[in-house]
């Protein structure tokens, strides 16, 4: 869409719910400029007044003596600037409130759109050049609203009005006067053609400039251990300067606008003056019309000279409207059906599925059944494709063949949040939001009772740990839980899917970054949650999965052993390899 149709067009489509909005501050910009051109003209019929005295224009309107049309033009003159200053009052509140709301409600209209989003296409963006979209460019748009399009509209009224009443004046001049107009209006069209690339240009830079601050701001820990800050101070300064670069070429040439439409207005403005006062020293034009053409003149041209400024900011706003809007209309590539989940047993089928990445295939033909309300652990060495299960349950991905059942029903039915409302995850990169514990533990259920809150986090053992904490669940955990050790942050993140009481509940590495006592704890804490719910476990330390009912053995994308541990152990098996490797059995026939 966005190779077809002009940012503005997309932008005008996107806000004509506020069409109404636009009109009044339009209204108001249209009215503000009349006014304010009012002045010019009283100053001309100041000197008519004077000059002619009882033949002036005021005198053949009734008012004769020439003192009382000076009062006349005084009063005038006073409910001019104030009818002005209520309606520039007027329009910088519309515009600004416009501006705002149109800001607001992109930025929360794409963020909503980003989070519909499937995880594959947020393999291939960066943070940062997302923030950058979210929080920068919908910042330049909300700039051109709040001045550029007042601008616009007002430069648009002067040329109508002031063009309008020097043919009524004196055709003879007024033509002179407008001839700039067509040069200025080619050179602006003209300029903004050739801007357009070099905007865009600056709005990637500030994407790549972000992703890489984003990114070295959460990885400040690794370049500290590696000593890596000369290096990252190097490679941002270069991101830095590419941005400096991109915006110097913008600015060598939005600059050189202002200068060039002065050269041309010059002429208009030097053959009002000439020619004008020609014709009032002839008598053809009355000494107050030529001081009004003089003032006007000035007042027609010279706002011309901010076309420049208006043209930068439009251009900066068309290239952030164009990532934003594009943004918008990134297509959903997972998309719910229409079928809430019902009571749920819990049984799940993954039949026949192949997956990648886009790359070597993680999945091959796997076939594996999850039973209803037992603990099924799925384990294989690293890269065998135990989280791409998890990632399939959750319909983060949908596999490139085969499909994946919850009782029987294939889960593209399923309305997605009903889906994943009924299972809870537990991951081994465990996410806390910055606030307090109350506020984690009860992400997915705010509505939760003190009760409640309590009996999630002693079933996920970390009530005590809680408690000896001085503000207890108002503790704020900092960012990324940051102010937690792993082991807490890893129970706060089981406490927070056991609040939520899913029927299903997948535990995804759930004890890999635990110490022991801690692991034990956990696995008195699963012995206790997993009764009457199906419970996933997905691991690869075997230790925590010796008690599950059923053992899937996953190696190069297929199941190659099922079974209880003590089978499997007993087996020659994938399984009792690692298990021997793990226990130190290998370990001691080596030495």
């Amino acid at each position: 869409m966005s190779s077809t149709v002009s940012p503005i067009r997309r932008l005008v489509a996107y806000g004509r719910v506020h069409r109404r909005r636009v009109w009044a501050a339009s209204i108001f910009s249209i009215a503000n400029k009349i006014f304010d051109l009012a002045p010019p003209l009283l100053i001309g019929m100041a000197v008519d007044v004077v000059v002619e005295r009882e033949n002036s224009l005021l005198a053949g309107l009734g008012v004769v003596e020439a003192g009382d049309q000076l009062i006349v033009l005084s009063a005038l003159t006073v409910l001019v600037w104030l009818v002005e200053s209520a309606l520039e009052y007027a329009h910088k509140v519309g515009w600004r409130n416009l501006a705002q709301r149109i800001q607001h409600e992109l930025r929360v209209d794409t963020y909503a759109h980003v989070q519909e989003l499937e995880m594959a296409w947020f393999d291939d963006r960066s943070t940062g050049g997302l923030l950058a979209v979210l929080s920068d460019d919908v910042n330049q748009l909300e700039r051109f609203l709040d001045v550029g399009a007042n601008e616009l509209i007002q430069v648009a009224t002067t040329v109508l009005v002031i063009g309008g009443l020097f043919f009524a004046l004196a055709p003879e001049v007024a033509w002179m006067a407008v001839l700039p107009m067509p040069f200025i209006l080619w050179g602006s069209v003209h300029f903004q053609r050739l801007l357009e690339p070099r905007y865009a240009e600056v709005r990637a830079q500030v994407g790549s400039l972000n992703a890489q601050l984003a990114n070295n701001l959460g990885g400040m820990a690794t370049i500290q251990s590696f000593t890596s800050e000369p290096l990252e101070r190097v490679r941002f300064g270069e991101s830095s300067q590419a941005y400096w670069e991109a915006n110097r070429r913008a600015i060598a040439l939005a600059s050189a606008f202002s200068p060039l439409i002065r050269m041309v207005i010059v002429v208009g403005f030097t053959a009002t003056l000439l020619f004008g006062g020609k014709m009032a020293l002839a008598g053809r034009l009355a000494v107050g019309a030529y001081a009004v053409m003089v003032f006007m003149t000035q007042r027609l041209l010279w706002p011309l000279t901010k076309l420049g400024e208006t043209a930068d900011l439009y251009m900066r706003a068309m290239a952030s409207t164009t990532r934003i809007l594009d943004l918008l209309d990134t297509p959903v590539g997972i998309v719910g059906g229409g079928d809430p989940v019902g009571k749920v047993r819990g049984e799940l089928r993954l039949e026949g599925i192949d997956f990648s990445y886009g790359q070597a295939p993680v999945l091959d033909g796997l076939d594996l059944e999850i039973r209803p309300r037992e603990t099924t652990a799925i384990v294989g060495a690293t890269g065998s494709g135990k989280t791409t299960l998890v990632k399939l349950l959750l319909r983060f991905y949908d596999p490139d063949a085969g499909r994946v059942t919850l009782d029987g029903v294939d889960l593209r039915s399923f309305d997605l949040r009903s889906l994943r409302r009924n299972i809870g995850l537990v991951s081994q990169d465990v996410f806390l939001f910055h606030g307090t514990l109350r506020e984690n533990i009860t992400y997915g259920k705010p509505d939760a009772n003190p009760a409640e809150i309590e009996a999630a986090a002693r079933n996920a053992e970390a009530w005590e740990f809680i408690c000896a904490l001085p503000q207890g669940l108002d503790t704020v955990v900092g960012e990324r839980g940051k102010k937690l050790s792993g082991g807490q942050r890893q129970r706060v993140s089981i406490a927070r899917a056991l609040l939520k009481d899913p029927p299903v509940l997948i535990l995804d590495e759930a004890t890999s970054s635990v110490d022991n006592d801690t692991e034990a704890a956990i696995q008195r804490s699963l012995e206790r949650i997993k009764v009457g719910r199906t419970t996933v476990v997905i691991a690869h330390r075997l230790s925590t999965v010796r008690r599950a009912d059923w053992i899937h053995v996953i190696d190069q994308g297929r199941v190659v052993e099922s079974g209880r541990h003590d089978e499997l152990v007993a087996g020659d098996g994938v399984y009792a390899r690692l298990w021997s490797v793990q226990t130190g059995e290998v370990v001691a026939d080596v030495g």
